[in-house]
């Protein structure tokens, strides 16, 4: 009846801002890999089928001290600058772009130094819990793929867009693509081959119209891509209103926000996730909130090249934008959505409390701006699975069976008197990759911490 069942406790999201507890339940796995059942203890075949699966050696019971929480989804990763990730980040965003980022990703011209990266990179967004990831790779389409093909041979839910950025003006010449006519054809032959490839990949990889941000793109370019994620039905991604310096060049070469750019050369939808969003305008939102359009948001990456507090509460309540989380690495250091709920909290109250002590209680930050522990676990699962319209993020019927398993043997309980709920908030704020004892991705094994020390297996199936 299900290839296996998974005996545990677990935490997951009902909505923005409550979490369900689900105490010693039993989750049925069906053969795709999806939650085709959950029963609680007090519902009549609880018993039976504990007893019968383990039996037939099919039940999976979670040892003491050990949680289920669903699977990471990181809506933002710089996939070639892991090379570079913990470098420079006392750079301006325009210094740091042309200084190190653009020389490093230009070597991806090189398979097999992009095979090194990307493989070691992946292998790391799985050991800290992230079992989708939504991948920036490069202009070269060729290295491209193949971290496409990493993703789906080890398991991982990989989106992967070839990055386009073809205007001679703002690109240096060794790296940017020859002109726009190759960026949109080489992007078109991209997506069929990775849409061959999700054939054979039961977890799933998918392609993405990924130009870079607006500043690094002419308008042919942006025009042809709107055009090809209409006609395949395709995600885009790209950077929006990131920065002072990327929001005002847009301002200037258009006269209007990203945000009505992008719309107008067909790049915001229900399938696209625009990163950073620091600067929309309340027009913008209303925008975003009309076609669809989802925000990533990167609130390391943010506090280092942002300029700004991505005010998530307003995008939230105030205009029902679909937000999820981002690493951004490398403009964040951590590969950890971990860390990134931690920051996301800590930045919101940033936001309403204000941070210049020469300014008044009453007008030193922005009402109304933090966010909830529960809100950024949220945006790290179920935010970020319905910023993809993807059943995943959630411990739900229907919804992919991907999750970590999360040992806490380490963290500071004392008392087997503490309440779940502050259980919960103790596993997010204090977890590191060492706490998670496996990984699964649409119902197989594809991480285990065999020791507890960060020492690990891949691809146990």
């Amino acid at each position: 009846m299900f290839k296996n069942i998974v005996k545990g406790t677990g935490f997951t999201s009902v909505d923005p801002k409550n979490i369900r507890i689900l105490e010693n339940t039993l989750f049925c796995i069906s053969e795709t890999g999806s939650i085709a059942k959950i029963i609680q203890p007090n519902e009549k075949d609880y018993e039976e089928l504990s007893e019968s699966y383990s039996a037939a050696d099919k039940l999976v019971e979670l040892k003491k001290g050990q949680y289920i929480l669903p699977g990471f989804v990181d809506l933002h990763v710089h996939a070639p600058q892991w090379a570079q990730t913990g470098t420079a980040l006392d750079l301006p965003l325009y210094e740091w772009l042309n200084t190190y980022t653009f020389p490093l990703e230009a070597k991806f011209s090189d398979l097999e130094f992009a095979e090194k990266v990307y493989s070691d990179l992946v292998s790391q967004l799985l050991r800290n819990g992230t079992t989708t990831a939504l991948y920036f790779a490069t202009v070269h389409r060729k290295a491209s793929y193949r971290l496409a093909e990493i993703c789906s041979e080890k398991g991982q839910r990989g989106l992967v867009g070839k990055v386009v950025m073809d205007d001679k003006e703002q690109n240096p010449e060794f790296y940017r693509d020859d002109t726009a006519e190759s960026a949109i054809a080489e992007t078109e032959l991209f997506i069929k081959e990775v849409q061959a490839l999700n054939k054979h990949t039961p977890q799933g990889v998918y392609p993405v119209v990924t130009p870079r941000f607006i500043p690094s793109c002419t308008d042919e370019s942006l025009r042809g891509l709107g055009a090809l994620a209409k006609k395949y039905d395709v995600h885009i991604q790209s950077h929006c209103s990131e920065s002072d310096w990327a929001h005002e060049f847009v301002k200037e070469r258009f006269g209007k926000n990203d945000a009505f750019a992008l719309n107008e050369f067909g790049l915001l939808s229900e399938k696209a996730v625009m990163a950073h969003c620091g600067f929309l305008s309340d027009q913008d939102m209303r925008l975003f909130s009309e076609t669809g359009t989802a925000v990533a948001h990167c609130p390391i990456s943010n506090a280092y090249f942002g300029n700004a507090v991505t005010p998530i509460a307003k995008l939230l309540n105030d205009y029902q934008v679909q937000v999820g989380l981002g690493s951004d690495v490398s403009g964040g250091f951590s590969p950890s959505l971990f860390d990134n709920v931690r920051q996301a909290v800590i930045s919101s109250r940033m936001l309403e409390d204000g941070v210049d002590n020469n300014c008044c209680s009453e007008k030193r930050g922005v009402k109304n701006s933090s966010i909830t522990l529960n809100e950024a676990f949220y945006l790290a699962t179920a935010g970020g699975g319905n910023s993809l319209s993807m059943p995943i993020g959630k411990l739900e019927v229907g919804f992919a069976w991907d999750i970590q398993i999360i040992d806490t043997k380490n963290l500071p309980i004392f008392s087997e008197e503490e309440s779940l709920a502050d259980l919960f908030q103790k596993i997010l704020y204090l977890s590191r990759p060492e706490n998670i004892k496996e990984v699964w991705v649409q119902g197989k094994k594809v991480h285990e911490n065999t020791l507890g020390l960060g020492v690990y297996k891949e691809n146990v199936r």
